[in-house]
């Protein structure tokens, strides 16, 4: 039935979606343009907002869960799994207090309206995967930017999307590049659950009435501990959250 109704939804959808990324890029180039960072931030945060409600159309529900007390004076390391391109709306609006950045391939920095624009001028890190100098040195500046302003980031440590929910084994090389920078950083999980099931059966249709879920787990303690048990810190915190522990070996 998801499918069913999906064929029917899913071109309203499309074109809300759409219609709220042509409209807010003038809106961003205004905003970055005449009246600066603030203003440009203002207006993605509202960007974000309409995209993350556009999944209603699909009768999708959509729940948020922070119970952390988290500070917005110190930059904090967000490590999450990825499952599909509809992680990103909700996580930039419910965070969105706490500037969150984000680590993208430098091919989605043209042609795709909003959305180009924001990774272009948004403070993110944008990496050429081919050229792991240039990756480093984007993730340095991300670094420096996080330490000067205060800002977060978000790592998808995967390093791709896990397209059938199945969360894959976690990087470290971000992690610990960003670490390297901003040692005072508080790294935090998020668990993203059922995006994946949006696009389980393509593009189109989308799946009609998936319950999305994202849930911000507690921080981490870093006290001596090296990147690499970090990174497996946060990525058994994700499985446990979503019942996917890998069986002891």
């Amino acid at each position: 039935m998801n499918k069913f109704l999906g064929y029917i939804f899913s071109p309203l959808f499309y074109i809300f979606f759409g219609l709220v990324l042509v409209i807010f890029h003038p809106i961003q180039w205004i905003c970055y343009r005449f009246f600066g960072y603030r203003a440009h931030k203002a207006a993605v945060d509202l960007l974000n907002f309409f995209l993350t409600y556009s999944d209603l159309l699909l009768g999708s529900s959509i729940t948020f869960l922070n119970q952390q007390q988290l500070p917005t004076d110190q930059p904090i390391i967000f490590v999450a799994n990825h499952q599909s391109m509809y992680d990103i709306p909700g996580l930039i609006w419910f965070l969105r207090k706490y500037h969150v950045k984000f680590i993208s391939k430098i091919e989605l920095t043209k042609g795709i309206p909003s959305i180009s624009y924001n990774l272009k001028y948004g403070g993110g890190a944008n990496i050429d995967r081919k050229d792991s100098k240039q990756a480093v040195s984007e993730l340095i500046k991300l670094g420096r930017r996080m330490k000067e302003h205060n800002w977060s980031a978000m790592i998808f440590a995967e390093g791709t999307r896990a397209k059938d929910g199945q969360m894959k084994n976690f990087q470290v090389g971000g992690i610990a590049t960003l670490l390297k920078v901003v040692p005072h950083a508080i790294i935090v999980p998020v668990a993203i659950e059922n995006s994946w099931k949006l696009v389980q059966y393509g593009a189109y249709p989308l799946s009609f009435g998936e319950k999305l879920r994202w849930t911000v787990l507690k921080p981490l303690d870093i006290t001596d501990k090296n990147p690499e048990e970090i990174v497996l810190e946060a990525e058994n915190a994700i499985r446990s959250n979503l019942n996917q522990l890998k069986p002891a070996e």
